[in-house]
C-alpha cells in the first residue's frame, strides 16, 4: 500500500519556486470563495509517520493561505474534563463551522493506532474504532463536510536516517522528540496498523492521499495540490449533501393502528396517592444521584411529546429532588446561526454531562425526526437517515456510561384542546399558548405517524423510550421519576457486576 510512498519523490528547487505562487493565489481564492458561499466546512486530517513533515507542511498551508480562516487542532493527552465524556466529544466540540477549514493533528485515527501498537487494546477495539470512524465520516459528509485525509510516510531507512542526520546535528537536535524514538522502535507494527485503518476508511466520500515525506518541495505540493483540487471541484457543485433518497418511503399501517393507540389514557392518581408516590421517588432519586457509584456515570433524561403534555411540569418535579449543582436543564429551539453553523448533532454532543452529572433535554436531537420532518425543515433523505446517526450517538454515549432515559408525553386530542382553552383563559399560562401549537394541531395525524415511527426505529436496548400516558398529569410526573430511579438502579447493579468479574 506504501510502495509509491518509497520511491523517492523529488521536485527541484527551481520548479517548485515557480509553481508556488500560483498555488498560493488559487488557494486564497478557494479559501475566501469557501468563506463566502458559506455552505460547507473543511475537515482536514493529518495522520502518517514521525518525521514526515506533518508539521512542517501544516505550518506552511497557514503561510499560503489566510490563517484566520484555519483552526489547527491538536489532541495529545485527554484532560480531565474530556476523561469524563464519551471519546468523541473532544472531536465535535472542536469541528469547523461552514466556510471555515479545521486541521486536526491527533485525530481518531492517531488515538486508534497508538492505542493499538502499544498493546493498550486488542484487534477487536481497533476494529470497533474504524467502524465508528466510518460512521462519524459518513455522517459529517452527509451533512455537507469536505474531508481530506492525508498519511505523510517515510519508509524505515528514510525514518531512520532522518533520525541519525539530526542528531548529529547540534542546531537541530531538539526537534527530535519522544515521540520520534518510540516510533522508530515500532515502525513495523505503525505501518501494519496503518495500512489496515486506511485499508477500511478510504471511501469515495473521504480518501485517503498518501504523501511521501522525504523532499520537502514534492511534499509541499502534493498536498497543496490535493487541497486545491477537492477544494474548487466542491466550491462549483451545487449541493454538498445527497438529497435523494435511496430507500422505499414509510408507509403508514394498513389498519391504521398506531403506537400510540395502545396506550391506556385513563391512568390517573388520586391526590393523596400522587403527593405520597411524588415524594418517595424524588427522595429515591435525590439519594440515587448522591450514590458514590454514580461517579462512574452521567445521566441524559430525554423529553418529549404533545404540544400541553406536561413536559414542563414533569421536569419541574424530577428538578425539585435536586441540588440545582448536580443537573442542567438545556431547552432546545429553533437553531441558533452558530448552531446552523455546524453538523446537526453537534449542538447536542456540546451538552453531553460529565460523570456524576445530569442533563435533562427538554426537547432534543429527535427534532428532525418530528418537526423538522412534518414541516420541511429537513430533506426526505436527511430525516431517513438521522434515525441511524441518532442510534449510533446513543450507543456512543451509552459506552461512556452515560444512562439515556427518553420519554413520550401523549395526551389524546380531547385533552390537548382543553389545556390550550385552559391556557388562553388563564393571564400567568398565556405565554405557554402560540399560533404554532394551534397550527402543530392541525397535523395531529402526520405527528402520530412520525411518533410510531420514531420509537421503532429508535427505542434500542441501550436507549429503550418510555411512552407515558400524561392525560393525568399526577400520573405522568410520577411514571418520569420512577422509570429514571429504575433506570438509575439497573445501571449501578450492571456496573456493580461487571467490578466484581474484574475482582
Amino acid at each position: 500500500m506504501f510502495e509509491s510512498a518509497e520511491i523517492g519523490h523529488a521536485i527541484d528547487k527551481e520548479t517548485y519556486e515557480a509553481e508556488v505562487p500560483a498555488l498560493r493565489e488559487a488557494l486564497l481564492e478557494a479559501q475566501f470563495e469557501l468563506q463566502q458561499q458559506n455552505r460547507f466546512p473543511v475537515i482536514v486530517l493529518i495522520n502518517g509517520i514521525e518525521g514526515a513533515g506533518k508539521g512542517e507542511t501544516v505550518k506552511l498551508l497557514n503561510e499560503w493561505m489566510d490563517p484566520r480562516l484555519i483552526e489547527v487542532r491538536t489532541f495529545d493527552q485527554q484532560t480531565d474534563e474530556e476523561l469524563a465524556r464519551p471519546p468523541a466529544w473532544r472531536y465535535w466540540r472542536m469541528l469547523p463551522a461552514k466556510g471555515r477549514m479545521g486541521v486536526f493533528f491527533g485525530n481518531w485515527y492517531s488515538q486508534m493506532l497508538q492505542g493499538r501498537v502499544h498493546g493498550l487494546f486488542k484487534d477487536a477495539v481497533l476494529d470497533q474504532g474504524i467502524n465508528g470512524a466510518e460512521r462519524l465520516e459518513k455522517m459529517l459528509c452527509n451533512e455537507g463536510a469536505l474531508i481530506f485525509k492525508f498519511w505523510f510516510h517515510l519508509s524505515k531507512q528514510q525514518m531512520k536516517a532522518r533520525l541519525k542526520l539530526l542528531q548529529d546535528d547540534p542546531l537541530h537536535s531538539w526537534r527530535i522528540s519522544p515521540l520520534d524514538w518510540q516510533q522508530s522502535q515500532t515502525y513495523d507494527k505503525f505501518v501494519k496498523y496503518g495500512e489496515r485503518v486506511i485499508r477500511r476508511t478510504s471511501r469515495d466520500y473521504a480518501p485517503w492521499h498518501i504523501i511521501e515525506g522525504v523532499d520537502p518541495h514534492y511534499r509541499s505540493l502534493a498536498v497543496g495540490k490535493i487541497l486545491l483540487a477537492g477544494l474548487q471541484a466542491a466550491l462549483k457543485r451545487p449541493n454538498l449533501k445527497p438529497d435523494k433518497v435511496s430507500a422505499a418511503p414509510l408507509t403508514t399501517s394498513v389498519d391504521r393502528l398506531g403506537l400510540l393507540d395502545a396506550l391506556d389514557m385513563s391512568q390517573q392518581l388520586t391526590k393523596k396517592d400522587y403527593e405520597e408516590q411524588l415524594i418517595t421517588e424524588q427522595a429515591r432519586l435525590s439519594g440515587l444521584l448522591r450514590d458514590k457509584r454514580m461517579r462512574k456515570h452521567a445521566l441524559v433524561a430525554v423529553f418529549e411529546g404533545n404540544d400541553a403534555a406536561g413536559k414542563g411540569g414533569a421536569i419541574r418535579r424530577v428538578a425539585a429532588a435536586l441540588d440545582p449543582r448536580q443537573y442542567s436543564i438545556v431547552p432546545i429551539a429553533a437553531p441558533t446561526e452558530e448552531e446552523r453553523a455546524q453538523p446537526y448533532l453537534w449542538r447536542f454532543w456540546r451538552h453531553i454531562p460529565a460523570r456524576g452529572k445530569f442533563t435533562i433535554f427538554d426537547r432534543s436531537w429527535y427534532g428532525r425526526v418530528l418537526v423538522e420532518r412534518i414541516e420541511g425543515f429537513c430533506t426526505p433523505a436527511d430525516w431517513m437517515r438521522a434515525y441511524g446517526e441518532i442510534n449510533d450517538f446513543e450507543e456512543q454515549i451509552d459506552a461512556s456510561n452515560v444512562i439515556v432515559v427518553k420519554f413520550w408525553l401523549a395526551i389524546d386530542k380531547q385533552t390537548q384542546l382543553e389545556r390550550f382553552q385552559e391556557r388562553e383563559q388563564i393571564p400567568f399560562k398565556r405565554f405557554k399558548i402560540t399560533e404554532d401549537d394551534w397550527r402543530n394541531r392541525e397535523k395531529w395525524d402526520d405527528y402520530r405517524a412520525a411518533v410510531g415511527d420514531m420509537v421503532d426505529r429508535t427505542s434500542t436496548e441501550v436507549s429503550p423510550w418510555t411512552l407515558v400516558e400524561a392525560n393525568d398529569k399526577r400520573w405522568a410526573r410520577v411514571k418520569v421519576l420512577r422509570t429514571i430511579n429504575r433506570a438509575l438502579e439497573a445501571a449501578f447493579e450492571k456496573s456493580d457486576k461487571h467490578d466484581k468479574k474484574r475482582k
